[in-house]
């Protein structure tokens, strides 16, 4: 990993930045993915997973919210979603004041299964950069929370 002091012999143009996340990104997702199906309890896929990640953290979420933030149509995430809720790992109530706007919530034992996944994977990944020095670990988390600040849920970038 290249430290941050040695930065300044690269181009650090906005297109050198973009084209490293670009192609770093996804290889840190495949693995992430990777590990997540190793572990994964009722035969969830990695979409289940994240599903089952997005609802445990927003209060009663609604399926469009859910859709978004998986990358689905609604009625790809319908389907998704029936399937959890067959496996008793989501709940789907509708909002007394619309029918036809639906929340969702986790269930104890889509919890369960969302834990073993997330834990393991973390153990896994703590395993990897416990290879690394402390200043590659600082440099990462550094990296991650300005990549949150710029992308996270709280970022006031326009979507294309």
């Amino acid at each position: 990993m290249q430290l941050l002091s040695d930065a300044t012999t690269v181009a650090l143009s906005p297109d050198v930045c973009a084209r490293q996340l670009m192609e770093t990104v996804p290889m840190v997702m495949q693995y992430i993915r990777r590990q997540m199906r190793n572990l994964r309890m009722h035969d969830l896929s990695v979409p289940q997973l994240r599903t089952l990640y997005f609802v445990s953290l927003n209060e009663r979420p609604s399926l469009s919210d859910v859709a978004e933030f998986i990358g689905l149509s609604l009625p790809s995430m319908s389907r998704l979603v029936d399937g959890l809720v067959k496996k008793s790992l989501l709940t789907r109530t509708s909002c007394p004041n619309d029918r036809r706007h639906i929340r969702l919530g986790i269930t104890e034992l889509g919890q369960t299964a969302l834990d073993a996944s997330w834990k393991g994977t973390h153990t896994r990944l703590a395993e990897e950069v416990a290879t690394l020095n402390q200043g590659d670990r600082t440099t990462i988390i550094a990296a991650m929370e300005t990549l949150r600040g710029l992308f996270g849920p709280d970022a006031h970038n326009a979507s294309p």
